[in-house]
């Protein structure tokens, strides 16, 4: 049986703007009982929001198949890490899915005085940044706390562009601690494991829009993998490129036609 991973940003949306073919794409999919689950590197929202992004996009789906990087670094941390005080340089999705897990969160403010006492630093995308987030983060890391990333991507595609992703909140962390972040989202593993309990498939494919996640990720796993041309990678990037997609699409409205001829 056929199952499909979708990444998000630069697939099915751009911002708050919907990518043209993807609710027909989706609605196909539901038609024909192919199962396929959402995966986003972006941790600043949990499922629970996402679900209504899409809803407000016209695309309805379960909560429970959207995944994000936030959520699989908590699991992540729950099944590897003994409970500990966590330090969370991230959006509100990141910090609600530790919550739920029943760890503690340090604040800024409170790390002020008890930055000795962080066990874990995780690090996502926050939107909010600022350098005291940085200083003290910086300060517990030196001193022996788990640095976590939740995913690598540098940037991500936005309605004005190409801004600024997480994995450049970790590279400057990275400077000033010279430690490497264990980073758990695309296209690492242990995002994987979370997916394997969602979705279950013989033939898996990965649609995405970046060589250095999306598609490495594919390969990875032994899946197919589309790109996408709406997000942040172009037919340039791939040509330089070492990391090749089996199959290379203008947008997600052209994946549509594609499924009806595998699908028969």
């Amino acid at each position: 049986m056929l199952g499909i991973i979708f990444d998000m940003d630069g697939v099915i949306y751009r911002g708050n703007t919907p990518i043209e073919g993807a609710k027909e794409v989706i609605d196909y999919l539901k038609s024909r009982n192919v199962p396929f689950v959402f995966l986003t590197n972006n941790s600043t929202k949990n499922a629970k929001m996402y679900r209504e992004k899409l809803l407000n996009l016209g695309i309805d789906v379960e909560e429970d198949w959207i995944i994000t990087s936030g959520y699989a670094t908590a699991r992540y941390l729950q099944k590897h890490f003994r409970k500990g005080k966590v330090f969370v340089i991230g959006g509100k999705g990141l910090v609600e899915e530790i919550k739920n897990i029943g760890w503690e969160i340090m604040s800024v403010g409170e790390a002020k005085e008890r930055w000795r006492e962080i066990e874990y630093v995780v690090v996502g995308l926050d939107t909010k940044l600022t350098y005291e987030k940085l200083k003290y983060g910086t300060l517990a890391i030196r001193n022996g706390a788990k640095f976590i990333g939740t995913n690598p991507d540098t940037t991500y595609p936005g309605e004005e562009g190409i801004l600024p992703g997480a994995g450049s909140i970790l590279v400057a962390l990275k400077a000033s601690t010279d430690v490497e972040p264990l980073i758990i989202g695309k296209p690492n593993e242990p995002v994987f494991e979370v997916v394997k309990e969602k979705l279950t498939a013989d033939e898996i494919w990965v649609v995405g829009d970046r060589l250095d996640t999306d598609i490495v990720f594919a390969k990875r796993i032994g899946a197919k993998a589309i790109m996408v041309l709406t997000g942040v990678n172009t037919l340039k990037d791939i040509e330089k490129s070492k990391i090749k997609p089996d199959l290379v699409l203008p947008s997600i409205k052209e994946l549509l036609e594609y499924l009806k001829v595998h699908l028969g």
